[in-house]
């Protein structure tokens, strides 16, 4: 299979953080090659960096199906679909440039740290796979969100050796006996949040209620969120900010909360648990400084702080020296 090209030069697009950053758990790298292969929109996809462009392969979808696209003459442009995932409509340069000028750690993140995107994802699979991260770390995340998908998904085509299945729509999940069958999955109390989630998605309108939020002030999405069932301010920032344009919205974990600390906040520093007062301070903080995108900015400095990228053995992000921290005093 030939590869196709994408206009997008190395410096503006990093695939390293930006598809394993945390941001989605459907992506895996074949270090060997340097090429990734993920799943969405129902399609397998493989991405790698050329000396001047993005080149990518869909291996598989579901998209092109009749049934899928209301038309047997409609074929799916995947490009675009590629390049609205990777949110290739902005002009990261200028907006790096923008929040180093407001910020010297960013300033310093951002050198390192470059071309990390956010990611424009589909809502339902955004929801559902950070109700599996709460309490949880990344490998496990992407294997419950696999499982979700194996057993709920529909099938996309076998590769490799292996079959790839789409993210369940969410009716798929709404029945009631779905909480059984997750916790027998090992999703423990995470089940019962996936299954009430969807139950009360579905009587909200199902997919199209996503709509509805994405139309809505951030502030009033975020609220309708944090109705669902098991869904709390950070989960709920998490889907405003990575798949309803919301891009203002900035997730408060620990991470962020030492970064706030010992780079902003000094008042915060010592603090065992992070209270909803201190979590809306450290967002409106970032929000005051960094402007209506927010939470993309945040997401550098996020990327900076794990310590998957402190270990020097990828040149993608090792050009510089992690940003230096302020001591606590």
């Amino acid at each position: 299979m030939s590869w196709k090209k994408l206009n997008c030069q190395p410096h503006d697009l990093q695939l390293l953080a930006t598809l394993s950053g945390g941001q989605s758990f459907r992506w895996t790298h074949n270090t060997e090659t340097d090429e990734w292969t993920g799943i969405f929109s129902k399609t397998i996809w493989k991405l790698k960096q050329g000396d001047n462009c993005l080149l990518y392969q869909v291996l598989g979808s579901l998209l092109n199906f009749p049934e899928n696209n209301g038309s047997n003459n409609k074929k799916t442009n995947f490009k675009k679909l590629l390049e609205n995932y990777l949110r290739l409509d902005y002009d990261l340069k200028e907006l790096y440039k923008d929040w180093s000028n407001k910020d010297e750690l960013f300033k310093s993140a951002g050198q390192q740290f470059y071309g990390v995107r956010m990611l424009r994802q589909e809502p339902v699979e955004n929801l559902f796979s950070f109700i599996c991260s709460q309490n949880n770390h990344i490998s496990r995340i992407s294997s419950m969100v696999e499982k979700l998908c194996t057993n709920y998904g529909e099938e996309i085509c076998k590769h490799e050796n292996t079959v790839h299945y789409s993210f369940p729509d969410i009716e798929k999940l709404e029945c009631p006996k779905v909480e059984t069958q997750l916790r027998n999955l090992g999703f423990g109390y995470r089940a019962k949040f996936i299954q009430k989630s969807a139950s009360q998605i579905v009587e909200w309108g199902g997919a199209k209620w996503f709509d509805g939020l994405q139309n809505m002030k951030y502030k009033d999405a975020k609220c309708e969120l944090m109705k669902l069932h098991g869904i709390g301010p950070k989960v709920a920032d998490c889907i405003c900010l990575m798949s309803l344009n919301h891009l203002e919205a900035l997730p408060v974990d620990t991470h962020v909360y030492q970064i706030a600390a010992q780079n902003y906040l000094p008042h915060l520093r010592g603090k065992k648990n992070v209270t909803e007062k201190m979590y809306t301070e450290i967002g409106d903080h970032f929000r005051t400084l960094y402007g209506d995108m927010a939470g993309w900015a945040h997401t550098i400095l996020f990327c900076s702080d794990l310590k998957k990228f402190q270990l020097g053995d990828n040149s993608q992000v090792n050009e510089c020296s992690k940003p230096k921290r302020k001591r606590k005093k």
